[in-house]
């Protein structure tokens, strides 16, 4: 449960801030803190769980799951190693009690940082009136009526479902359902072939569910360049995880005994015990108010706002999956401090939602920056592009996972060779950890000359990294 307000609000349930954020997750929460370090009184309304999506229902369970897939593996393959042990075995229970030890040290951890940075904490739904008040109510805080200079809404996103799928908890779950299921199940549908989607299918497969990925487009994790999304494709089919894209369904019949029967447009039903909805999220505005204050909202939920995360309401911003831009939490911790710098008239400069950095935790992993090859030919550029596979990298085959490629794209220069990176794609171990230089070379718009100037540390996976730079200058070591 959140705290009510501790700083002595007047009787009358009125109160003033400089800063009223509707909505405690990554964006909300980043602008709060943002805000209090630059001095700002910053009240934050939150009517569930500090933390939102990402803590609770998103990437920190959710990749807590993958680390326990992820040992599964290790233990099983530890003979390679000369390392005997006995057949190992998994204990959900013991696996869903240590995910919530780990969210619930997080929001402890959080609320705590909140409460040091005196920022005021109301429990409830904040709505925005057409003054640019905030109305809390709802919650423990009571009725609260909160005046502020500037408003951020952060109210977040749910999961979507498909007509036909409606939500049970128990044959048709979303993530909110699937980080907390009591078992695993023998036989899972995975609706929804992208990044979600490829998460919960490889954490169910590497544990022993038998699963099927179902997706409406021509390949599974679209956004990632071909000879990435090929890597994970063959991987997943050499695990037993059968992918069927250019698939549509419509909707499913339970069993009268377990389980469920999906319809398939073409195809013969699947039977399976489980329905993972992964068919992305849409924003949650429900209560806010956005409208009835003059906030715009397009056809499809999203709070229209500008390069700065302004809407069209003076003095009120919208940051995270409520707006239009990649739903990532890095994102909206990105887009909270950006709407708190141009709260403060500082010269903040916009994101560039088109080179942001993008991780996927199915195994393999996934890392992205910057234009695929297809995608920079799409905007009419003319590029050359290099990619190196972790068979040859030594501490690759040290650890044991040789699966997986870098490839950088960089623009042809008019005599032929690379110049600037453009984009770079991973897919390997631990790549989500290695991204980092990629995205500083893509976004300083670093040329490969300048990027194989410097000297990678031997043996590491990243080095693959540096030896692709290496290869579009016209001389390689290893490849």
């Amino acid at each position: 449960m959140i705290p009510t307000p501790e700083n002595g609000e007047p009787d009358d349930g009125a109160a003033n801030h400089d800063v009223v954020v509707i909505g405690g997750g990554p964006g909300g929460y980043a602008a709060a803190l943002y805000g209090a370090a630059a001095g700002l009184d910053i009240a934050l309304i939150e009517k569930a769980k500090i933390g939102g999506t990402c803590l609770h229902v998103g990437c920190i369970p959710a990749k807590e799951l993958l680390e326990t897939a992820s040992v599964y593996r290790t233990v099983s393959e530890a003979a390679r190693f000369g390392i005997t042990t006995s057949a190992p075995s998994v204990d959900w229970s013991v696996t869903i009690n240590r995910k919530q030890e780990v969210i619930d040290n997080l929001t402890s951890g959080l609320t705590s940082l909140l409460k040091g940075r005196k920022i005021t904490l109301y429990d409830g739904t904040g709505t925005l009136q057409s003054d640019r008040s905030v109305a809390v109510n709802g919650g423990s805080s009571g009725e609260v009526h909160l005046t502020a200079d500037a408003v951020v809404v952060a109210t977040g996103s749910v999961p979507r479902t498909l007509p036909g799928f409606e939500v049970d908890g128990r044959v048709v779950v979303t993530s909110d359902e699937f980080l907390s299921m009591p078992a695993l199940p023998k036989t899972a549908a995975v609706v929804g072939g992208g990044a979600i989607g490829c998460e919960f299918a490889s954490t169910m497969s590497d544990m022993g569910t038998s699963v099927t990925i179902l997706e409406a487009l021509p390949k599974i994790l679209p956004g990632c360049d071909s000879d990435v999304a090929r890597v994970v494709e063959r991987s997943f089919a050499k695990r037993g995880i059968d992918i069927r894209t250019a698939t549509r369904v419509n909707g499913h019949t339970p069993g009268k005994k377990g389980g469920t029967a999906v319809h398939i447009d073409g195809a013969e039903d699947l039977v399976v015990d489980l329905v993972v909805m992964a068919v992305g999220r849409r924003p949650n505005t429900e209560g806010a108010g956005l409208p009835e204050a003059g906030v715009e909202v397009d056809p499809r939920g999203f709070v229209v706002v500008d390069e700065y995360c302004r809407t069209s309401v003076e003095g009120v911003w919208a940051v995270g999956d409520v707006i239009d831009t990649p739903a990532l939490a890095h994102i909206g911790f990105a887009e909270g401090m950006l709407a708190i710098r141009d709260i403060l008239g500082e010269d903040a400069m916009p994101i560039d939602h088109g080179r942001v950095p993008w991780c996927i935790y199915c195994h393999p992993e996934v890392a992205f920056a910057g234009h695929s090859e297809q995608s920079a030919k799409d905007a009419g550029l003319e590029v050359v592009a290099s990619k190196h596979r972790y068979v040859g990298n030594g501490r690759a085959q040290i650890v044991g996972d040789t699966e997986g490629l870098v490839k950088v794209i960089a623009l042809k220069r008019p005599d032929g060779t690379a110049g600037q990176i453009v984009g770079v794609h991973m897919v390997g171990p631990w790549v989500t950890e290695q991204l980092g230089q990629a995205y500083l070379a893509v976004n300083w718009e670093a040329t490969v000359d300048e990027v194989a100037a410097f000297i990678q540390p031997h043996p590491t996976l990243s080095e693959l990294f540096g030896e692709t730079v290496l290869s579009l200058t016209g001389r390689s070591l290893h490849g």
